[in-house]
């Protein structure tokens, strides 16, 4: 048996708060939330595990003895809750919460023993203490080390086959928690699991020439992958990897620019006073804003709030307002305002207007959205240029981090355009279709380790800090070179 120690590395004195027992995300694989208890009175009894390691999904045999005959118990299975810090446009890092999941309640038998089994659920990765308490007592603990592990859907396909990459027990600690995809010793991006429970699931394009392509998962505090982790302080950590097959057959081909929307946007502000309609679009759409309750025969001016600065002087930023409609209330009090969006940031505006000196807001969210290239063929060597607008101003939304054929080329901002992203690439490669992909990514906040600020956020759809961002997909294909008559 382990011998019992601190909680996921902090003292037992953090954990002595009780924590009440309700329904948990997690629930379903682990049963409610329960206290997370203290060793009080020292320890008492023993247990073990078989195996002690494997990944989620692993049938776990739990034996324990040394108990009081007859009693009942908790096994408890702990772990923390993880969430992204943001506020006011800023990124502050993130936050893991412990928590503690009852596996089984058990009765121990005339000899104070008991048996029991549970399967290793999709959690954080790496060390999982599993307790055994009553009430808001801990009598012992040992340890559950859930592995990480890689899988690919599907295995083989044809070039821009949409590669379903899933990632379990991704850890939380240092040295656990910031691990890279590498495709074919290129490196792509970064696999975050903050918001998910160390579950991580991204799609990439598979890129290259028929044959085997080798995905590897590295891992790398600092930015980039680190490349001899059997020298650094945490030796035995796995470095999963997964074989894809690309075989002939006709390109799959991202949809067009003009059909690659968000249908749907988490988080999005309280509605506000005023009625808006739609919540959210990209720029040019039609927006109408109502309100009730006006000075009949009144004309009243609708304010689009939007924000200005300059991140690279550290002059921040401050919030500047323009009138984009105007409406007579009727005889029912009320106006409805028409605009279309503004060719402005991403993120979320207060459009609102002025009542008797009472400012009445409501919120519209501006999504970003790609323009489709201007050149779509040519030889190696032709330029191109991709164009994006409504790119957000935030410290986790004004930056895009680009791929070309899976490899990290760079970023481009979008705070001091207002929202508009223009890069300028060269086509390179064999012949043949060659792919371009922008992800969200963190330019930069109050974090110092690990260090994952502007790279590619493969995970960014659903576990991205802040707003909920698109990635969005682009094709070019290479022609063979001119020949001269």
């Amino acid at each position: 048996m382990k011998h019992p120690g601190p909680f996921l590395g902090l003292l037992m004195a953090v954990l002595a708060f009780p924590v009440a027992v309700h329904a948990a995300p997690r629930a379903s694989a682990l049963g409610p939330q329960a206290v997370v208890a203290e060793a009080s009175g020292g320890f008492v009894g023993t247990l073990a595990l078989s195996p002690e390691n494997g990944p989620a999904g692993t049938p776990v045999s739990v034996r324990g003895g040394g108990f009081l005959p007859g009693d009942t118990l908790d096994l408890v299975w702990r772990t923390v809750d993880g969430h992204w810090k943001v506020s006011d446009g800023s990124y502050n890092g993130r936050d893991f919460a412990p928590v503690g999941y009852r596996i089984a309640s058990v009765t121990t038998d005339a000899v104070g023993s008991f048996a029991v089994s549970f399967t290793a659920p999709e959690d954080f990765g790496f060390e999982h203490d599993v307790v055994v308490q009553k009430g808001t007592r801990l009598l012992t603990q040992t340890a559950f080390n859930l592995d990480i592990a890689m899988t690919l859907s599907p295995a083989s396909g044809p070039i821009g086959t949409p590669i379903t990459v899933t990632v379990h027990g991704i850890g939380w600690r240092d040295l656990e928690n910031s691990w890279m995809l590498v495709y074919d010793n290129g490196f792509t991006g970064w696999v975050s699991s903050v918001s998910t429970g160390g579950t991580a699931q991204f799609t990439i394009p598979a890129t290259g020439a028929t044959g085997t392509h080798v995905l590897r998962l590295v891992h790398g505090a600092f930015t980039f992958p680190y490349l001899n982790p059997e020298q650094n302080p945490q030796p035995d950590r796995a470095r999963p990897r997964a074989e894809f097959t690309l075989t002939p057959g006709d390109a799959v081909l991202p949809p067009a620019p003009e059909a690659e929307v968000q249908a749907s946007i988490r988080g999005l502000p309280a509605p506000g006073a005023l009625k808006v309609t739609p919540a959210f679009s990209g720029i040019g759409k039609p927006v109408e804003v109502v309100a009730g309750a006006l000075q009949p025969g009144k004309t009243y001016q609708l304010n689009w709030d939007t924000v200005t600065g300059n991140r690279v002087a550290l002059n921040g930023w401050e919030t500047r307002s323009s009138v984009v409609a105007q409406a007579m209330a009727d005889a029912n009090g009320r106006a409805a305002f028409g605009f279309t969006v503004p060719d402005d940031l991403g993120g979320a505006h207060a459009v609102w207007i002025d009542d008797g000196g009472k400012r009445r807001e409501g919120s519209f969210w501006v999504t970003p959205t790609a323009l489709p290239l201007d050149v779509a063929a040519g030889p190696a060597g032709t330029d191109f240029t991709i164009h994006l607008k409504g790119v957000g101003w935030s410290e986790t939304a004004n930056i895009y981090n680009m791929t070309y054929d899976n490899a990290y080329l760079g970023y481009a901002c979008g705070f001091n355009s207002q929202g508009d992203v223009t890069i300028h690439l060269t086509a390179s490669g064999d012949p043949g279709w060659h792919y371009v992909d922008l992800y969200p990514g963190i330019y930069k906040g109050a974090e110092t380790r690990p260090d994952n600020f502007r790279i590619p956020q493969l995970t960014a759809p659903e576990d991205h800090p802040g707003e909920d961002l698109p990635v969005l997909h682009f094709a070019f294909e290479v022609t063979p070179p001119k020949t001269d008559p």
